[in-house]
């Protein structure tokens, strides 16, 4: 009789059940982003002649995707060549520019307007290079047609002559190798018109302090061979210098990159004028040229000199402004291209 109360109590038993966590819900699918597209209209700036207009074109995209667009339909005027812009009267877009920061509802219009033939910055900066140590170096060897015949093919009897045609071969030479290995050069271009005015200057101021330079009554300096010297240390020095700031401002980017950074000096002591300047490849570059003229006593360097540093002084002035907008922290002890003083 126990044996069938126990197994009566048994069966009255009942085990409780296990707890099952929750199935997670199955996530709804994402709605698929609706993307709105644009349509551009492109019109010449001078005519108001519409010349193509574009449907379904991208948000994101950019100045210069429209720009390879516009040349599709258009192979003569190739991205470099295009301007672009908003208003006839406003400024050119940069070809970063998105389309969808522009300040254009879904049918944006674009002014066109060519710019003519372009140039690579590299191609300028070599033939403005090139010109001036081959025109030098005509005047050097004073080839015919240049002095009176009895002159041609003759050295100079001074040493500063010689002193001097090898420093400025050196520094066209140094500016050509470094346009080739150095400078990061942007993917700019200018104008092939504005080459003929680039060179033009580089290319008579060359000529015309190599003819007195190598002109057979040149005089030597008043100093004589110590105020040569002086100008040589100081040519040599700045020289170095200005390379030394070039490898330094190529090590700030990378390739690629178009993020700026704020220039600061390296180990190498010629770099140390960052503390004080914003260009010091400018302070050196007319540096070198105030070496040059003592080293030459010559007029027509001196006034190449001056010109160089009035417009280096406005282009240092540029980049200075430049900086300060765009860096916040910009060491404000940094003058543009001369310490303390401009």
């Amino acid at each position: 009789m126990d044996v069938l109360a126990l197994e009566a109590k048994k069966a009255d038993t009942v085990e409780p059940e296990k707890k099952t966590a929750p199935r997670p819900k199955p996530k709804a699918p994402k709605k698929a982003k609706r993307i709105v597209y644009f349509e551009v209209e492109i019109v010449d700036l001078k005519t108001k002649e519409k010349l193509l207009l574009l449907d379904k074109v991208e948000p994101t995209a950019t100045v210069l995707d429209i720009k390879a667009l516009f040349h599709k339909s258009y192979p003569k005027w190739y991205p470099a060549r295009q301007s672009l812009r908003l208003d006839p009267k406003a400024k050119c877009l940069r070809d970063e520019d998105i389309l969808q920061t522009l300040p254009v509802g879904t049918t944006a219009s674009f002014y066109f307007s060519d710019l003519g033939p372009q140039l690579t910055w590299g191609t300028v900066f070599l033939a403005e290079c090139a010109g001036p140590l081959i025109i030098y170096l005509m005047f050097y060897f004073r080839l015919p047609f240049i002095y009176s015949p009895k002159y041609d093919f003759t050295s100079s009897k001074h040493w500063v002559v010689h002193l001097a045609c090898i420093c400025h071969s050196f520094h066209y030479i140094k500016r050509i190798l470094e346009t080739l290995f150095v400078h990061r050069i942007s993917h700019g271009t200018m104008p092939l018109r504005n080459i003929f005015k680039n060179c033009g200057y580089y290319w008579s101021t060359a000529a015309w302090m190599a003819y007195y330079i190598n002109h057979p009554l040149y005089t030597t300096p008043y100093y004589g061979q110590q105020q040569v010297n002086a100008g040589l240390y100081i040519f040599l020095f700045c020289q170095i210098g200005n390379f030394s700031i070039h490898v330094a401002l190529r090590n700030l980017k990378t390739p690629g990159s178009k993020t700026k950074k704020i220039p600061y000096p390296t180990k190498n002591p010629f770099t140390w004028i960052f503390w004080l300047v914003s260009c010091p490849n400018y302070t050196y570059e007319v540096g070198s040229w105030i070496g040059f003229t003592v080293m030459t006593q010559c007029v027509p360097v001196a006034f190449f000199t001056l010109v160089a540093f009035i417009q280096m002084t406005v282009w240092a002035k540029g980049k200075h402004r430049s900086y300060l907008k765009e860096f916040r922290d910009y060491p404000t002890l940094r003058s543009s291209i001369l310490p303390f003083i401009l």
